[in-house]
């Protein structure tokens, strides 16, 4: 699983090129399988990565089935063989992690890059890292998800 430490991304989104280069063989952060939520008048960077949820929502909302997880990685993953492009799981994820792919209007998501996650490879500062899930890396979700909540309380939409 990915862990954040917001505290050290500066918001140079190399993770999501990497991201886009890995999965699709182009640079365009748009596609990115996560994005830096950027709040400067707070002076705050997050990376927004997909939770691999143990009861995913985007999982239990697909209508196809196209939603699986990878019993090696523990990733979610979407099989685009499946996938009608409906859009239920944009809908349902609470993290909006979900990317709609224009080409084909198949969906797509982080799936930890088959367990070799190129954009905690390419990260200068460490703001991303790949654990073995645990209660430790639990008890540091948990701690970005405050922090994040609290950053978010003010911000409307």
């Amino acid at each position: 699983m990915l862990v954040v430490h917001p505290e050290r991304c500066t918001a140079c989104r190399l993770c999501e090129l990497a991201c886009t280069f890995h999965q699709d063989g182009v640079f365009h952060p748009l596609k990115a399988r996560l994005t830096v939520g950027i709040f400067p008048e707070d002076d705050v960077f997050v990376p927004i990565i997909c939770e691999q949820c143990e009861v995913a929502a985007c999982q239990e909302a697909c209508p196809s089935g196209a939603i699986t997880r990878n019993l090696e990685t523990g990733a979610l993953e979407v099989n685009t063989s499946r996938c009608v492009g409906c859009r239920m799981c944009v809908m349902a994820c609470p993290f909006g992690t979900m990317v709609h792919v224009d080409v084909d209007g198949k969906m797509q998501k982080c799936d930890l890059c088959k367990g070799d996650p190129q954009c905690v490879a390419v990260c200068p500062w460490g703001a991303l890292e790949y654990v073995e899930p645990n209660d430790a890396a639990l008890a540091r979700r948990r701690e970005v998800a405050r922090r994040l909540a609290g950053v978010l309380k003010g911000v409307r939409v």
